[in-house]
């Protein structure tokens, strides 16, 4: 993952800002429904870019991947639309607890940029929709030059999708973020939908670290910079969730790239076990095969 990439991370202020003031409003107001949930994977299962994950001989990347985490990020939606037929191999290849984070495809939020979208966007919910219980939720990804001029299309997408289908939204762009009053009136929308704010954790977009959830549900897509700086981020981030799970907080939703994906399970793994000493989450620690990989 290269968004967000910088050339020298020592120079970057990785401190977690403090949260937005509506975040501790949103969590407060929550009566949970169920007990928290905890699901923590990577964006990516297969074995050229996990170098050192996977035992020798390893048949199918995706069956060993759910015995080492309960979730995955599922950016191969992003590239092509899924078909039912895929979904369904998807699922059964995976434990009865494991859950999907289908990214929307590419189609609907790049190539026709939110225009006219109804239609793919049913399609895309009707393929989905066969992950059942394992899916965790849909996320759209706006492409880095989408602006807020075009927040009609956004609002369109936001409240004609499916109410069945849980919804995260990340929106890259600097103009969302650099005018407080844009960025209420999304988070707004995104609140009266109960979709969820994504929070971009990048060492090149600090911007996007904006802290402010919008439903219970916290979805963190954290990138490490295969950088000594990255374990004490994440040791930041396990201190923010024993916060927010304090005041309410019912799903946490953490995803872990680097820009050398090898990585990843590694940081994944050391997340993990600090989130369960943490916050007493029984989650497994997933192991590295072969030799583990340096982040740096």
């Amino acid at each position: 993952m290269k968004f967000g990439q910088v050339e020298d991370p020592s120079i970057i202020d990785f401190k977690l800002p403090i949260d937005a003031p509506e975040t501790a409003a949103i969590l407060a107001a929550n009566k949970p429904k169920q007990a928290f949930t905890a699901h923590v994977g990577c964006a990516k299962w297969n074995k050229a870019d996990l170098k050192g994950f996977y035992p020798k001989g390893t048949k199918d990347e995706l069956t060993y991947y759910a015995t080492q985490f309960n979730s995955i990020e599922l950016n191969a939606t992003f590239y092509g639309m899924p078909s039912s037929e895929q979904v369904i191999t998807w699922t059964q290849k995976t434990p009865a607890d494991f859950k999907f984070f289908p990214k929307l495809t590419n189609t609907i939020s790049h190539f026709k940029r939110l225009i006219n979208v109804k239609e793919p966007v049913e399609q895309y919910c009707d393929a989905i929709s066969n992950f059942e219980d394992k899916l965790g939720m849909a996320f759209l990804q706006l492409h880095d030059n989408f602006k807020p001029k075009d927040f009609e299309r956004l609002k369109t997408v936001v409240s004609e999708f499916p109410k069945v289908i849980p919804l995260g939204v990340e929106v890259r762009n600097e103009e969302w973020f650099s005018n407080p009053a844009i960025a209420d009136e999304f988070a707004q929308l995104f609140q009266e939908n109960g979709v969820a704010n994504i929070i971009v954790d990048t060492a090149g977009r600090r911007d996007m670290l904006h802290m402010r959830l919008t439903s219970p549900t916290a979805f963190i897509r954290y990138v490490g910079a295969n950088h000594e700086s990255d374990y004490t981020r994440l040791d930041e981030w396990v201190e923010r969730i024993v916060q927010w799970k304090a005041q309410g907080l019912e799903n946490l939703y953490f995803f872990v790239h680097q820009n050398v994906e090898l990585a990843s399970p590694l940081l994944s793994a050391y997340f993990i076990e600090k989130l369960n000493k943490a916050i007493e989450t029984d989650l497994k620690i997933p192991v590295l095969a072969t030799t583990t990989p340096t982040l740096f």
